[in-house]
């Protein structure tokens, strides 16, 4: 299948490693100009160059905090100068930290509302005219699978990438007049450095090693194991691509099956 992606212009945030940087690769792999994003210049640097190295499309970088708003205005405008047109934004952003309602004041959950919804919220603010301009555009958002069911441990996550749903229904109710196509994925337990991070969490509350945790989160997933960066950026890349026209405003799990819920 032609996903139409040759050339065009992608903007991925948090994207020099895990989930992000997997799409970026998906994404150059499909013959995409690319746009990553962090706030370590040295990791992006390294990522940019393993895409380029692998892939042959056009990988650039910028230093960005998503968490401030001029950060993301100057990103925005960095990948426009640099292609010269934003044809598809990915949305992505690492977790908050974990606890309970009580571990948390006002300035933790600040800092997540900044972080997982008002990154989002400001970056598709800067991309619309650039998409407007072009006819149409793709934004794919990545939550987690906490808005189908909220996860332990995981109050702030839960919290905003639930509104993060909310927000992507009904922006594609405004947006598809301009050919504008916004989904979320959610992904479950994906092997990342945040979900190992987590794992060693629950090792630790319950005086056990991550490995046991890991595999007895696997005997709750019916597919038996923990999703990979790669497999995960292939819906992404499809959602984002011109191969998808007719699908706005929905949320997908990609969890091999672990949330039960309907």
């Amino acid at each position: 299948m032609d996903l139409g992606l040759k050339g065009k212009a992608v903007l991925i945030l948090a994207s020099s490693k895990g989930l992000g940087k997997a799409t970026a690769m998906k994404f150059a792999e499909e013959g995409a100009n690319v746009m990553i994003t962090s706030r370590d210049e040295q990791a992006l640097k390294a990522t940019a160059d393993e895409i380029r190295s692998k892939t042959g499309s056009r990988v650039e970088y910028a230093v960005c905090d998503i968490t401030q708003k001029e950060e993301i205005t100057q990103l925005v405008k960095a990948a426009a100068t640099a292609f010269g047109r934003i044809d598809v934004l990915i949305n992505n952003a690492g977790g908050p930290p974990a606890g309970t309602f009580d571990s948390f004041g006002d300035g933790e959950w600040e800092f997540a509302f900044n972080l997982t919804l008002m990154s989002l919220v400001r970056t598709v603010r800067e991309v619309l005219p650039y998409m407007r301009e072009n006819g149409g555009g793709r934004i794919v958002n990545i939550a987690s699978s906490s808005f189908k069911q909220p996860i332990d441990g995981l109050i702030l996550s839960n919290t905003f990438r639930t509104a993060i749903n909310g927000l992507s229904k009904s922006l594609s109710q405004e947006l598809g007049k301009d050919g504008i196509l916004i989904n979320t994925i959610g992904p479950g337990r994906i092997g990342t450095d945040r979900v190992a991070e987590l794992d060693s969490k629950v090792a630790d509350a319950h005086s056990v090693s991550p490995e046991q945790v890991k595999a007895q989160m696997e005997k709750s997933i019916p597919l038996g194991r923990y999703g990979t960066p790669e497999e995960f950026a292939k819906t992404i890349v499809y959602l984002g691509s011109d191969a998808n026209t007719y699908i706005t405003g929905q949320s997908f799990l990609i969890d091999g099956g672990m949330v039960k819920a309907l």
